[in-house]
């Protein structure tokens, strides 16, 4: 169990999830704006190590990104076989050519098993997690895709890793 009282039991976290700072993505993988925010996170991780942990929820906004759902289920798919990561982060990777035919050639290059994969997409099999996500955020007044929050506090700042980390500063020992 996270550390940190803004996580959740079932949240992907990467990093050290007894790290001092806590930062929750909620993204859409077909946001151009969200690829940065991932992005930006990345960096951070390589600049703070242990003292920051992330955490990816799903917003996907399907009246303007049309295979956003979809991409967010690929992810759970893919957690289920030990791969969240890797596949939130080729997502993101393949954002501007993304299109469901790339599925299996993703998974397979991540070593997941795609015919798995295709099938709990194709069955929807984690369509109420992402949903879950998305309406958790939407409680937590998310009504955007990216939306940050900092230690469990909404972040309102620009979305670029400057003024992440100014916003980090008051948090980091």
């Amino acid at each position: 169990m996270p550390h940190s009282p803004f996580l959740q039991h079932d949240d992907h976290i990467r990093g050290n999830p007894q790290a001092a700072i806590a930062i929750v993505l909620y993204a859409d993988y077909q946001c151009s704006a969200c690829r940065s925010a991932h992005l930006a996170l990345g960096d951070l991780h390589q600049r703070l190590g242990r003292q920051l942990c992330t955490v990816a929820r799903h917003f996907p906004q399907t009246d303007r990104h049309p295979y956003a759902e979809l991409a967010a289920e690929s992810a759970e798919a893919a957690g289920v076989q030990g791969n969240f990561w890797g596949m939130h982060d080729a997502l993101f990777a393949v954002q501007h050519s993304f299109e469901p035919a790339l599925l299996p050639a993703l998974a397979t290059r991540l070593g997941l098993d795609a015919d798995l994969l295709m099938e709990d997409v194709t069955q929807r099999a984690f369509r109420a997690r992402v949903e879950n996500s998305a309406s958790g955020g939407t409680r937590l007044g998310v009504v955007s895709a990216p939306t940050l929050f900092i230690n469990g506090v909404l972040y309102e700042g620009e979305i670029d890793e400057g003024a992440i980390v100014d916003a980090l500063m008051r948090f980091v020992a």
